[in-house]
């Protein structure tokens, strides 16, 4: 008679040292990143060394995650690269400390992004090695889950350093280290990595070319979604200007964290949710349910009263579909293409969706100022749904095929 198999136990040694390792590096590069606008003030630098700062930052993380990508499937073994990766983000985002000029800050940055870059890709890969394809849901929605939790600690350890060093930012920034060194301690000592059969090595644009088309059509689907997916930020501005004829400035803009934070917790709630989900529904279709949910947020901005309670439904329905996104993209990434091409696919979907945040909060941006909130956030709202309707095209497309 033959024996019932074991149910898949996805949460192993590997899946939880990336996940406290997403923590801890989000929880060490969030408490830099909210005092580097008020360091760089102490500067006396413009606010535009801010915005350069963050794009060239951005920019170079997005293509060292495609190089990445590219270079790691060709490796037997990816965890000294990750190892690399944790650690010089660690290194970088404590050197802020030592920064005398605003061109010190953008040096340290892009450091630290670079190696986040490099290792991006290089987790994920790992992770998807660590789980199957029936558990690729829970292991992404885990450590997307941990990730938020970072950037939630983050900022709230920020404040709190802040008053205990009355703002001395060097000795802010050193204490980055503590989470950030504990980060590669994780990758180092929790992840267990078996050897790999190496790939044959091809040309980068060959490794492309060889990707599947089923995930080069999700792609489309990925970019369109994400070229309307603005930087959430872009809701704090609009409940303190919609808030503050009413509640006073000052109220308004601590009514706007309030929420963002209830924003981030629904988010890290809804990631191992959304995963849980994803190992026991069709991937394609609840995908494309996170993206039509962001489309109902989009159109719940341009159509509804904007008070404290829808304001509040709005906050909450992004962090959800966020977790979605991110939980589902990555999950659904996994299961389109083949081990040996994860490392690849992981990178160019990295880089697509880091090309869509640069684009997206600048596209909406520029429409709120020209011509208002009805015609920006409507843009996202159309690019949302047709985003939902490929992902939707993908998942039909493969399951006629099975």
């Amino acid at each position: 008679m033959k024996q019932p198999t074991k149910p898949t136990r996805w949460l192993n040694s590997t899946v939880l040292g990336i996940g406290l390792a997403s923590l801890l590096s989000d929880w060490s590069h969030e408490i830099a990143t909210t005092a580097m606008p008020a360091f760089l003030a102490t500067l006396g630098v413009a606010a535009a060394w801010v915005g350069l700062i963050e794009g060239v930052s951005d920019g170079l993380s997005s293509f060292a995650k495609l190089a990445s990508g590219h270079w790691t499937d060709r490796l037997a073994r990816r965890k000294g690269v990750a190892v690399a990766g944790y650690l010089v983000t660690a290194l970088g985002t404590a050197s802020f400390g030592l920064a005398s000029h605003a061109w010190h800050v953008l040096l340290s940055r892009a450091t630290a992004w670079l190696g986040r870059g490099v290792r991006t890709p290089v987790r994920k890969a790992m992770l998807a090695a660590a789980s199957t394809p029936e558990t690729y849901g829970r292991a992404f929605g885990f450590e997307r889950m941990m990730d938020t939790c970072g950037a939630i600690v983050g900022p709230a350890t920020a404040f709190f350093l802040l008053g205990l060093f009355n703002h001395d930012y060097p000795k802010l920034f050193l204490c980055t280290l503590i989470p950030g060194f504990a980060a590669v301690a994780c990758i180092l000592f929790l992840v267990k990595e078996k050897t790999r059969t190496k790939v044959k090595s091809v040309s980068f644009f060959e490794g492309l070319r060889q990707l599947p088309t089923s995930f080069k059509k999700f792609l489309v689907g990925v970019g369109l979604f994400g070229a309307g997916d603005f930087a959430h930020t872009l809701l704090i501005l609009l409940a303190a200007q919609k808030l503050a004829p009413v509640y006073g400035a000052g109220t308004a803009a601590t009514i706007s964290i309030a929420l963002y934070i209830a924003h981030n917790v629904f988010y890290a709630g809804f990631a191992f949710a959304a995963g849980w989900m994803a190992d026991r529904m069709n991937k394609a279709r609840l995908l494309a349910a996170g993206y039509a949910l962001a489309a109902v947020m989009a159109v719940a901005i341009i159509t509804l009263p904007l008070t404290v309670w829808t304001l509040a439904a709005i906050f909450i329905s992004g962090g959800i579909y966020v977790a979605i996104e991110e939980t589902l993209e990555d999950s659904f990434c996994a299961e389109l293409v083949g081990e040996e091409q994860h490392g690849m696919a992981f990178g160019v979907l990295a880089t697509v969706n880091g090309i869509g945040d640069f684009l997206s909060s600048i596209v909406v941006g520029l429409l709120w100022s020209a011509f208002g909130t009805a015609v920006a956030f409507g843009y996202s709202a159309i690019l949302f749904a047709l985003g939902a309707l490929l992902v939707l095209r993908v998942g039909r497309t493969i399951s006629k095929a099975a």
